[in-house]
């Protein structure tokens, strides 16, 4: 489905992509790990438009992203929950999620669509008229994430969906990516808990400064005495029970 080859990009005459290649396929959940300054964000802003790549080639369904503009992305069905979740904070619950179904003109199928992360996601609906802005970190990452799946993605992007939380809600941000896995939404997951994202994801890359060092299965990774030494910790094992 998404298909990064030898991809250099970076921030003015800043390089930070240093030749990554990086794939997802249909219904895979794909973490990149890595720490601050490994380029992980980076590469999702480049596969968004928002940078361009210098060298290299991204593909999507096929079809070359290279030149396209963020909202020609977007309508492609590459969405993204950006870091600090982006909530438009003085608008209400609904309006935010309303937003999020703004390339569409299905508007019978929206208000399905809304309607029914009303109906997984009773957050939603119980605050659907409070400023987004009101609402604590974890919530604004729950509204964050509806807000992305009502743009209906083909694949789903998240940009350190647990940073700053509290871990009962990190949790629960954890449980609703499993649900999103089990009914075959393709995600691509950046993250700095390498616990979490390993436990929900098949495949994961492993990144430093720019470049990709390591790549496998998430179990793969997980047994990985490197992986486990830099990004696990001592006491790992008690996660995956």
């Amino acid at each position: 489905m998404l298909t990064l080859k030898s991809v250099q990009a970076g921030y003015g005459r800043l390089p930070v992509l240093k030749g990554v290649s990086v794939h997802v396929r249909p219904g895979e959940v794909v973490t990149l790990i890595g720490g601050n300054g490994a380029g992980k964000s980076t590469i999702l802003r480049t596969i968004c438009g928002l940078l361009r790549a210098h060298k290299g080639s991204l593909e999507f369904a096929g079809q070359d992203l290279t030149l396209l503009t963020p909202e020609r992305i977007v309508a492609l069905g590459l969405v993204l929950v950006p870091e600090g979740r982006r909530v438009f904070r003085t608008l209400s619950v609904t309006a935010n999620l309303e937003l999020g179904a703004y390339t569409r003109r299905d508007r019978i199928e929206v208000r399905r669509d809304l309607e029914d992360l009303r109906r997984r996601f009773p957050m939603l609906k119980e605050r659907a008229q409070q400023a987004a802005g009101t609402l604590s970190g974890g919530e604004q990452q729950i509204l964050a994430m509806g807000r992305a799946l009502m743009a209906r993605p083909r694949l789903l992007m998240l940009d350190e969906p647990s940073m700053g939380l509290a871990p009962r809600m990190v949790t629960q941000i954890y449980e609703i990516l499993a649900e999103l896995k089990k009914t075959g939404t393709t995600i691509l997951l950046v993250e700095q808990n390498a616990r979490a994202a390993l436990k929900v994801a098949d495949r994961g890359y492993v990144l430093e400064t720019g470049r990709i060092i390591l790549d496998g299965t998430a179990a793969e990774l997980r047994e990985d005495p490197e992986v486990q030494r830099a990004y696990l910790g001592k006491g790992y094992r008690e996660v995956w029970e």
